[in-house]
């Protein structure tokens, strides 16, 4: 859905069906790649229906893992 109203998304955030384990978003209804957690003063979360938040997941595991290589590394 491109354009969902106010209450659609409020709908999807508070509904226990789209959160798996409490903890991971599931809609594939939903574009959005970020979207708030139901306690909206928690932060924001992936959406895990979305393709996008895979590739995303693996590119902020790839940076700190470079990171950590790059400070452990012996000159």
């Amino acid at each position: 859905m491109k354009n969902p109203s106010k209450d659609t998304l409020e709908e999807w955030r508070t509904n226990p069906k789209y959160w798996k384990w409490k903890m991971f978003y599931y809609n594939k209804e939903d574009d959005r790649l970020l979207v708030d957690k139901p306690n909206p003063m928690l932060g924001t979360t992936l959406n895990f229906a979305h393709r996008k938040a895979y590739l995303f997941l693996l590119g902020i595991l790839l940076f700190f893992g470079f990171i950590g290589l790059t400070l452990t590394r012996n000159p």
